[in-house]
């Protein structure tokens, strides 16, 4: 019988699933906290982990691990080669939450054109007539660069075309042919110089994509918007371009260190609107996922588990 352990919160409908599964024990740890769940490691044939780092001396107490499936698609906190050392098996939930993304990126990408924050602020302060300095931006009509098309990327892409923009994107891991309603650009450096918002929509890389460097070749009053990773971006430059005027406005659903500190200067920013890490967490998504993620782990026992979804240690 697999006994799974459940690491942090996850929507109810996953629990369901386990509560239903024959043959299958579980426990749920609910704390946010990795001592939490790795109480339990020990016992765990199966792990459905949320965003908790699951490093090598954890895999290494895990001597019944089998499978780990992540509440999501990105796996950054992970030791992706501790698993496939041991041959367990890591697995993400697939193609669940992309529209959520994307429909919270074009919100970002809305409110960040349109000094949303700015606006309603100086409202709340009296300034009624605010509305007469002309800050706001359409997007009808403006260049989009998407760097990523990868799922996500490309819903973006679609809606962003419905709005009458220009929609170019840059990715160079996917074929030509699969770069529907946008541009292929093949040459980051000139895809910037054009832009009038750029959206991010790639995994964590090893260094900084948009730094100060990036910013220079930047069209001035550029919008950005980040509902990728909070690493893609030099903070610091970033905000020192907002501060100069060379980027206009900024959305962002990520940031560097996360939680950010209460006095990180992007919450109290003018041209900056931020929220927290939360593009894929509607309640509609979230149950997708933790259904998903739990179904991951018993098909993996049933040995019926789709084979897109492992990222690595399946032997």
């Amino acid at each position: 019988m697999p006994h799974v352990v459940v690491a942090g919160p996850i929507h109810p409908a996953g629990i369901e699933i386990l509560e239903a599964a024959p043959d299958t024990s579980f426990i749920h740890e609910t704390s946010r906290d990795p001592a939490a769940y790795t109480a339990h490691i020990d016992e765990a044939d199966g792990l459905v982990l949320r965003t908790q780092a699951l490093t090598r001396n954890i895999v290494d107490m895990a001597l019944r691990l089998k499978v780990v499936s992540r509440y999501g698609v990105g796996y950054d906190a992970v030791d992706v080669a501790a698993l496939n050392e041991r041959g367990i098996a890591l697995t993400v939930v697939g193609d669940v939450n992309s529209a959520t993304v994307a429909e919270h990126t074009i919100m970002l990408m809305l409110a960040a054109s349109r000094r949303l924050f700015k606006s309603a602020t100086r409202l709340r302060e009296g300034d009624w007539l605010h509305r007469d300095e002309l800050e706001s931006r359409e997007l009808c009509g403006k260049n989009l660069l998407i760097i990523g098309f990868g799922r996500i990327g490309r819903r973006v892409a679609r809606i962003a075309a419905a709005l009458e923009m220009s929609v170019f994107a840059y990715d160079p891991f996917i074929a030509a042919d699969q770069f529907e309603c946008a541009n292929r650009i093949s040459r980051l450096d000139d895809a910037l110089r054009m832009a009038d918002v750029i959206s991010l929509h790639i995994p964590a890389t090893d260094s900084q994509l948009l730094d100060s460097s990036a910013f220079r070749h930047m069209k001035p009053g550029v919008v950005i918007v980040n509902a990728a990773r909070g690493s893609l971006i030099d903070e610091t430059a970033l905000l020192t371009a907002v501060n100069a005027g060379r980027v206009g406005a900024v959305g962002t659903d990520v940031f560097a260190e996360e939680p950010p500190p209460s006095d990180h200067p992007f919450l109290s920013h003018h041209s900056i609107i931020a929220t927290p890490h939360s593009a894929g967490l509607t309640e509609e998504c979230a149950r997708r996922m933790a259904r998903k993620a739990v179904q991951n782990v018993l098909d993996y026992f049933e040995e019926t588990l789709d084979p897109s979804l492992i990222v690595s240690g399946a032997t």
